[in-house]
């Protein structure tokens, strides 16, 4: 029989999306362009960083997840790497979002190695942290309708962090980012909290510590050979390119496509192009947290696997919305009807995943929530990486202009607006449509997803009942 956990943990430990959510959104939304519009380092020089860090990722994300299933302590396997890394990943931020002065007015190879190593600390420490919280889910939540409740409440905190990491950050620094300082710490802070808040909510189950682990070379063959995995996980790197590049557009994209003025005026209040700017972003995630119920009854109909692909095919079209854009307005209709969709591809990647680990617990008889979603983020990084290089690629064929000293808003070509057009429109609209095709290839759903389900809760009794009693 499934437990069940109290209402209140399980909304504590959810509450850990939020520093997962502000924390991951205000760096991959703001990072690139802080550094190349604001610390004036060279696009090209930003990609060939966001290189290197796709490939730091093919190491720390697996390797975590491997140490995190084969950990045995006597507070468990996930939490103490948990406790122990979300304090340092909070420094590591404000320090990668702050570089010390004279690197800034000087933007040579000291601030582009500085880039480096605070962008390689940074991903190692929210690898662990995040990594370990999120392999959690399964194990702590195996029933099925709680773990509909677990994944509800995670997105509800989700989009909360989205909306202060992505809306808030440009409101309080300000038009030329002078107060960036600020906003690094508070989501420095915000990040530490939630986390700190999380684990009051977690817990582990004592049946699956006592598994036994596979050796590193059969867990990745094993894990690795799993077609539904695979299909999975081509499908979630292209949803999560998307989201990236959504994000790390959009400054530009309402800067130089849209073209915002700071003299819009709505009701009678005037809005600076900062608080326009954040509306732009925070729209999106308000309509997600309003569209989720109907995902979420749209899901329990249909099943998270169809509702996925039909969820990618919407969002692609509505993509293609922001190539005609050209106001305040007509971006704002754009970007919310995408929020529409934006709901269904946060909540249902995590029930896919949820299932390939108690499917994967069949075969191998072991619970490897870890090395399973230590590959996802192994994989989905790639996305930062393409994101990176399509950036610098695009920026740089374009000829787009960085702004200079006391020309904030520099005339930005034809070529250039269309390029941020297309990074954020028919780049990502191509990704999802691709993303439908490959979920083609997955095939626990339906009956096939019901066995399962009903064989695994055979199993978990069997390893209850092996448990020595006091």
């Amino acid at each position: 029989m499934s437990k069940q956990i109290p209402r209140w943990q399980l909304i504590v430990y959810s509450s850990g999306s939020l520093a997962t959510a502000v924390s991951y959104q205000a760096f991959s939304t703001y990072v690139q362009f802080l550094y190349i519009d604001v610390y004036g380092l060279r696009a090209a020089w930003v990609g060939l960083i966001w290189s290197i860090y796709g490939l730091w990722n093919a190491v720390n994300d697996p390797l975590a997840g491997f140490l995190s299933d084969r950990t045995h302590t006597r507070w468990g396997r996930r939490i103490p790497w948990i406790a122990g890394s979300f304090i340092p990943l909070s420094i590591t931020f404000y320090l990668l979002f702050v570089p010390p002065a004279g690197m800034v007015a000087t933007p040579d190879l000291s601030l582009l190695f500085y880039f480096l190593f605070f962008v390689l600390a940074f991903d190692l420490l929210w690898t662990i942290a995040v990594m370990n919280w999120t392999a959690l889910f399964p194990e702590m939540v195996p029933d099925e309708k709680q773990r509909a409740n677990v994944s509800a409440w995670r997105q509800i905190f989700s989009v909360i962090g989205l909306l202060v990491g992505v809306a808030l950050p440009p409101i309080l620094a300000g038009e030329d980012w002078g107060g960036v300082q600020m906003v690094a710490g508070l989501v420095a802070v915000v990040t530490a909290v939630f986390f700190g808040l999380s684990l009051l909510g977690s817990r582990e189950q004592p049946e699956f510590a006592a598994d036994e682990p596979l050796p590193l070379r059969d867990s990745l063959r094993a894990t690795m050979t799993n077609r539904n995995f695979l299909a999975f996980l081509g499908a979630n790197l292209m949803i999560q390119f998307v989201f990236l590049a959504l994000t790390s557009t959009a400054p530009f994209y309402t800067k130089y496509a849209l073209r915002l003025q700071s003299d819009l005026t709505i009701g009678g209040v005037t809005l600076d192009v900062a608080t326009q700017n954040s509306l732009f972003l925070a729209a999106a995630f308000i309509v997600a947290l309003l569209a989720m119920p109907f995902w979420a009854r749209f899901t329990h109909r249909r099943g998270a696997w169809h509702v996925l692909r039909f969820c990618t095919l919407f969002s692609a079209a509505v993509l293609l919305t922001f190539f005609v854009a050209n106001s305040f307005y007509t971006g704002l209709v754009a970007i919310m009807l995408f929020g529409v969709g934006l709901a269904g591809l946060l909540m249902l990647t995590d029930l896919l995943i949820a299932d390939l680990v108690d499917a994967d617990e069949l075969v191998t008889g072991a619970r490897r929530e870890g090395l399973y979603f230590g590959m996802n983020g192994f994989v989905i990084r790639f996305a930062f990486t393409i994101q990176g290089i399509i950036t610098g690629t695009v920026l740089t064929l374009s000829h787009y202009v960085s702004p200079s000293a006391g020309v904030l808003y520099p005339e930005q070509p034809a070529t250039a607006v269309f390029g941020i057009r297309l990074m954020i429109s028919g780049i990502p609209a191509a990704s999802l449509l691709a993303a439908y095709f490959i979920l083609g290839k997955y095939r626990l759903h339906g009956d096939a997803l019901l066995d399962m389900r009903t064989a695994v809760s055979a199993l978990h009794v069997r390893k209850q009942a092996q448990l020595p009693t006091d």
